[in-house]
């Protein structure tokens, strides 16, 4: 089902290759995700920047490939579209590998993320966001993503760390070093990138000695350092799981609660259903995460020759799921581009992934979104959005980077 070139390789561009970047730049990913789930839901994409890959775009056989981590290994090729390359810093991270290792690491940073946890942090969320809130204008403009997304998620980072509060925009500028899959294409750039997250682990390094021998707190970097699985680990590992947490933790929730923003203001009659009735706030926290999808994919490497959908994959093949498509299959998700929030089914969205590497933060996510709804409600607070939003062009982190509001009372 490949697209026949014709003509120099340099010259061929695939309309089905939904890894290029202004598609998520100008927001117009619909149209050809669409047509890959109407007529090639697993399709072999022969030219990419990215090289060659299979889109995995619906959600039957994305729940399948997810489900089968022995056959696609996140390991053996890593987590994005992007290939390694032999002078890309090598930063193991548990979301990029096989069982077990990933299991044990995992286990090391779970307890962050349990039930309890979500109690003991939702007054310290909920203060914080009641804070930020209080000192928004209302009737004038100002950026949603910085002043609102960005720093709620940044102080939940910053917690979680024990990372100097003064110093917590930090967390959000490595983030969006490390995160940008674009760089992969720039020598230059990716160089840049490599002294700045050799800044991340060296400040890193120094809280990791500063807890040293000291008693357990419930914070990751002591849970790293009391743990079994993580205690060992060098620095380009110690770096990578850094990476993940930082990434995890800070788009996800990020661009999800600029999606709120953004989506019930594209979709009026579902804010008044959900300004009306607040109970639903849970549920339209599932359909917002859904509508949006904060990372549009995640990579695996066929570890044998397979099949799926009953397309031949090879041993050694790349398979992008893309999740961001898959969040808009009309089989499972009616009226998939519309938000409604009060949808049945909400809650079976893959924004968080699928089996064994399903985000470990997803509940703190579902709490930090739900309580700035709760706040927003009780404050009677509505996001307009009054000019023109700047988004994220890479196919990789499915956000925001500007967004002009103004808050109005209902």
């Amino acid at each position: 089902m490949a697209t026949l070139a014709t003509g120099p390789l340099e010259n061929v561009v695939d309309p089905l290759d939904v890894s290029r970047p202004e598609l998520y730049r100008d927001d117009t990913w619909h149209e050809p995700f669409r047509e890959l789930r109407a007529k090639a839901p697993v399709y072999r994409c022969e030219h990419s920047a990215f090289g060659p890959y299979w889109s995995v775009s619906t959600y039957k056989p994305l729940v399948e490939v997810e489900s089968l981590p022995d056959i696609y290994s996140s390991e053996v090729g890593g987590m994005t579209i992007a290939d390694m390359q032999p002078d890309d810093i090598k930063m193991p991270m548990f979301i990029a590998m096989d069982r077990p290792k990933h299991t044990g690491q995992r286990r090391t940073v779970a307890p962050a993320f349990t039930p309890s946890e979500m109690v003991r942090m939702s007054d310290n969320i909920r203060t914080r966001t009641a804070e930020i809130l209080d000192s928004l204008p209302v009737g004038q403009q100002f950026d949603w993503v910085d002043q609102v997304s960005i720093e709620l998620t940044t102080q939940m980072l910053a917690i979680l760390f024990d990372f100097p509060w003064e110093d917590r925009r930090k967390l959000t500028y490595w983030s969006d070093w490390a995160g940008d899959i674009e760089i992969a294409k720039d020598p230059v750039r990716k160089e840049e990138r490599r002294q700045i997250l050799f800044q991340c682990a060296a400040y890193f390094g120094n809280l990791w000695q500063q807890k040293l021998d000291k008693e357990p707190t419930p914070d990751l970097i002591s849970m790293m350092i009391h743990s079994d699985a993580m205690a060992h680990m060098d620095q380009m590992e110690f770096l990578g799981n850094l990476i993940l947490l930082i990434v995890g933790g800070n788009d996800t929730t990020r661009n999800s609660m600029s999606a709120y923003a953004l989506g019930l203001d594209q979709f009026p009659d579902e804010r008044a259903k959900l300004e009306a009735n607040p109970g639903l706030i849970p549920n339209a926290v599932q359909e917002l995460i859904r509508w949006q999808t904060p990372l549009s994919h995640m990579r695996r490497t066929a570890t044998q020759d397979t099949e799926l959908a009953g397309q031949k994959i090879r041993e050694g093949d790349k398979v992008v799921l893309w999740y961001v498509s898959a969040n808009r299959d009309e089989s499972v998700f009616p009226h998939a581009d519309r938000i409604i929030v009060d949808r049945e089914n909400a809650r079976r969205h893959l924004a968080f992934g699928h089996g064994i590497h399903r985000c470990v933060g997803a509940r703190l996510a579902e709490l930090q979104i739900g309580i700035l709804l709760e706040e927003m409600g009780k404050r009677r607070l509505r996001v307009n959005v009054t000019g023109e939003v700047e988004r994220i062009g890479a196919c990789f982190v499915h956000g925001y980077k500007k967004m002009p509001v103004e808050l109005s009372h209902y």
